[in-house]
């Protein structure tokens, strides 16, 4: 799904620095000055949190860098990396039904999920799938029938939260994206999703960066440790650590 978030094109050299300026300075430097405009996102007051807002709820949440996830009973996560082996998403599971979560860099006082939200949908048109603008829980979202390899449409949902400095888009598939009454526990999950956008300047749509959990991390650098020693014993039977390209998963079994 990660193609369709892109970048539209422009009709014009000065769009296209206009839109430079923007994207290298998407964050603090010129808006922190005397007299800088309020955000213009709109509040959360039901999360998504930004980690400067993030309430005492007693959450517990896994740590993934830019992300902080919630892993609700009867919930696996898995987090999600890309062929460098860079992690690049976290996507909850619960039975059939799925939701990834990504988060990017945003302005600081303007909202991008409306633009998001109409190249994702110019996208699935053009590539023969459908998308339809519909009103969600967290305002507009988009649902979609995207094409399949061998033929058919799956149903997906597009949930984007605009918040302080980012952007959060969330993806649902399975039953979770026609009922609401399945996908309600996933939604509730979102709301308790927190964003660390941090401080540093970021163009406008980079994804923020996220790493495995500190407890995989330490497992992997074990096994990978284990392997080695076995290799160098050759030994016949020394386990094969290849990382499965859709990450390690995290259960949680309540």
């Amino acid at each position: 799904m990660s193609g369709v978030f892109r970048r539209r094109k422009r009709a014009s050299a000065e769009d296209d620095e206009l839109a430079e300026g923007s994207d290298e300075l998407a964050d603090d430097a010129e808006d922190d000055a005397d007299g800088a405009p309020e955000p213009a996102v709109k509040e959360r007051p039901q999360g998504p949190w930004d980690v400067e807002d993030v309430p005492e709820d007693g959450v517990q949440r896994l740590d993934l860098g830019g992300l902080l996830v919630p892993v609700p009973p009867d919930t696996e996560v898995r987090v999600d990396v890309n062929a460098e082996g860079e992690v690049v998403a976290a996507t909850l599971v619960q039975g059939p039904s799925t939701m990834q979560v990504n988060a990017f860099a945003a302005p600081r006082t303007t909202g991008i999920w409306d633009e998001v939200r109409a190249e994702i949908a110019e996208s699935l048109t053009g590539g023969g799938g459908q998308a339809q603008d519909v009103e969600g829980p967290y305002g507009p979202e988009l649902f979609a029938a995207v094409p399949v390899q061998g033929g058919g449409a799956a149903p997906a949902r597009f949930i984007g939260v605009d918040g302080p400095r980012w952007f959060l888009r969330a993806l649902l598939t399975g039953p979770a994206a026609q009922d609401r009454s399945v996908s309600a526990p996933l939604e509730q999950a979102l709301r308790s999703v927190v964003v660390v956008r941090g401080s540093e300047a970021m163009a406008v749509r980079d994804a923020l960066p996220l790493r495995l959990p500190r407890e995989v991390s330490e497992q992997a650098a074990a096994a990978a440790q284990a392997a080695q020693e076995a290799s160098e014993a050759d030994e016949p039977d020394a386990p094969d650590l290849t990382l499965p390209e859709r990450g390690p998963e995290i259960t949680e079994l309540r």
